[in-house]
């Protein structure tokens, strides 16, 4: 998973990925609990700006989500 999701971030940039899932459909291949710790380990040596928009800030931004 590391190699692809950083591929994807070189090319992009952290400003317009997002990690997501597709669980519980995912549960077959890995917990959920999994997938995001693996997601904090690839998102670990950005900023915390870079950081918030992987996780939450892009997907508020692209589906246009208030909280």
């Amino acid at each position: 998973m590391r190699e692809i999701t950083e591929t994807c971030i070189e090319a992009f940039g952290p400003l317009r990925c997002m990690f997501e899932s597709d669980f519980p459909v995912d549960r077959g291949a890995f917990s959920y609990h999994t997938y995001w710790n693996a997601g904090k380990r690839i998102a670990a040596g950005y900023g915390v700006s870079e950081k918030a928009a992987m996780m939450s800030g892009t997907a508020k931004r692209v589906y246009s989500i208030s909280l």
